[in-house]
Formats: C-alpha cells, sequence, structure tokens
C-alpha cells in the first residue's frame, strides 16, 4: 500500500484529479487499519476464531427473523448481499467496508470528526475488476459474486479466502446512492484489506492511503459545505438533517460592511 500525505485542501483537489474511477473510504484517525466492523467486534471481543463463521451466521440469520416485523418490503432479506446492506445501515456490524466514488464524501467522513489527523483510502477499483488473486486463480470478480445465491456462504463465510469482491446490491437504498456508495466484500475477517490486496499482485498499485493532516479540516469542511456535502444530504432522513446541525455551528460567514447586526450573516 502506497501512503501519500497531503498538506492542504489544494493539494488534495489535486491528487483526486488523479485517481478517476476510484473508490475511497474516509476514516477519522490515520492509525485505524482497514478493517471491517464486524472484524473489529470479532477481534476485540471473541478471541476464539473457530467460532466465528457460526457467529456470523447466527447474526445473520437472527437478523432476519426479526427485522420483517420493520420493513415494508421483506423481501429485501432474501438476497444476501442487499440483507448485509441493510444491516450495515442501521449500525449491525457487518464484513461490509463502506467506500464512495467520491473521494469528497469520503473527505467528509475522514474530517467531520477528526480529532488528529485522518486519512482516505483509494482503491483501485477498475483494475480490481480484472484483478484475481493468486492463490485462487479461478476466482474472479463474476465468480465470487456475492449476489449469486449461494456464493456468500461458500466463498466468504469461510474466513479462508484472500479475495475481494467490489460492487452494489441489484437494488441500492437511498443512503448508498445519496453517498455514491460502493461495498468492499473480504473474504477474510482476520486480515485488514491491505493484507489481503497483497494476493493480488502490486498491492500499492491497487490501494493508496492518502493522510489528511487535522490543520486542513477547517478549510476542508467549508468547501465540502458549499458543495452541499453535509449529514444531511448523505444521510437523507431526519436523522441525517439533526447530525448536520453540528456543522452549522461551526459556518459563520463574515458581515459584509454596512449590514445590521443581527443573526443574518449565519
Amino acid at each position: 500500500m502506497e501512503q501519500i500525505s497531503v498538506s492542504s485542501w489544494n493539494e488534495f483537489m489535486t491528487l483526486s484529479t488523479q485517481l478517476d474511477g476510484w473508490a475511497f473510504r474516509g476514516q477519522q484517525d490515520t492509525r485505524w487499519p482497514l478493517q471491517t466492523s464486524l472484524s473489529r467486534y470479532l477481534n476485540a471481543y471473541i478471541p476464539d476464531r473457530s467460532s466465528w463463521r457460526l457467529r456470523e451466521e447466527r447474526a445473520i440469520r437472527i437478523f432476519r427473523r426479526k427485522a420483517h416485523n420493520y420493513l415494508d418490503d421483506p423481501s429485501v432479506l432474501d438476497n444476501e448481499l442487499r440483507c448485509l446492506a441493510l444491516m450495515q445501515h442501521h449500525g449491525a456490524p457487518t464484513r461490509l467496508l463502506d467506500f464512495t466514488k467520491s473521494p469528497f464524501v469520503a473527505v467528509f467522513f475522514a474530517l467531520e470528526r477528526a480529532t488528529c489527523d485522518a486519512a482516505v483510502y483509494a482503491l483501485n477499483t477498475p483494475r480490481l475488476w480484472a484483478a484475481v488473486p493468486h492463490r485462487h486463480p479461478a476466482m474472479d470478480r463474476d465468480h465470487i459474486d456475492p449476489r449469486v445465491p449461494g456464493n456468500f456462504t461458500r466463498l466468504f463465510q469461510p474466513n479462508t479466502n484472500a479475495i475481494i469482491w467490489t460492487g452494489e446490491p441489484t437494488e441500492m437504498d437511498r443512503r448508498l446512492v445519496a453517498q455514491s456508495g460502493t461495498l468492499v466484500v473480504p473474504g477474510m475477517l482476520d486480515k485488514p484489506l491491505d493484507e489481503i490486496l497483497e494476493d493480488y499482485g502490486d498491492s500499492r498499485a491497487l490501494l493508496k492511503k492518502i493522510v489528511l493532516p487535522l490543520a486542513m479540516r477547517d478549510e476542508a469542511m467549508k468547501s465540502l459545505y458549499r458543495m452541499n456535502i453535509t449529514n444531511a444530504t448523505l444521510f437523507p432522513d431526519l436523522d441525517g438533517l439533526a447530525r448536520s446541525i453540528g456543522m452549522e455551528l461551526e459556518m459563520v460567514w463574515p458581515v459584509a460592511e454596512g449590514s445590521p447586526p443581527g443573526p443574518e450573516p449565519f
């Protein structure tokens, strides 16, 4: 994995033009590994890795058994990838990693609540689509597609295949659309994404880690606000609107000469 440090918002803007077509993920602490929420949870609380498959299967089974009570269309639970995306959407630990096709959405997630240097990971999805893992040369992207019935259970849940699939469910929810989202599905839970990518060859060509200094946060967040990239637009519901109010606390515009006093500039 190649690591690149930028020093300013303009430098990041210039770099992003060189990564056209890639997928991006923002993380608010540059020290965090590129792991799924399920990997973090299991590593923290379940030391017996031999039980991980059964625990993941049980978690999905429980969600499917109960989630229909809250859904207008319970058929979304039938497809494994759509079910996992729904779980992820509502906060359950899953083996999905959320990426976005927009580098600016990724920067928003990296810097919005950052208190130290953050990072944006850039994944070369065009090249990855055509790549195959050395140890599993028959497992190209179409062969491992988790949207195909049975593939997720057979190829991903054993946690033994160093494979990665990227893409979207056949039907995308509002948040995934709003965030220009795409999903990364790893075949192993005990390795971060960059280690799995090593089985695909030159990981430096497939993944870049862009380190964002905390000092650029103010300029970046103001620019993103002008682009209308906020929690209110990325999470198009009441929760997103409420979360966006924090950013409104920061957005204070200068008063024009001769303007009357009062709250108008805010």
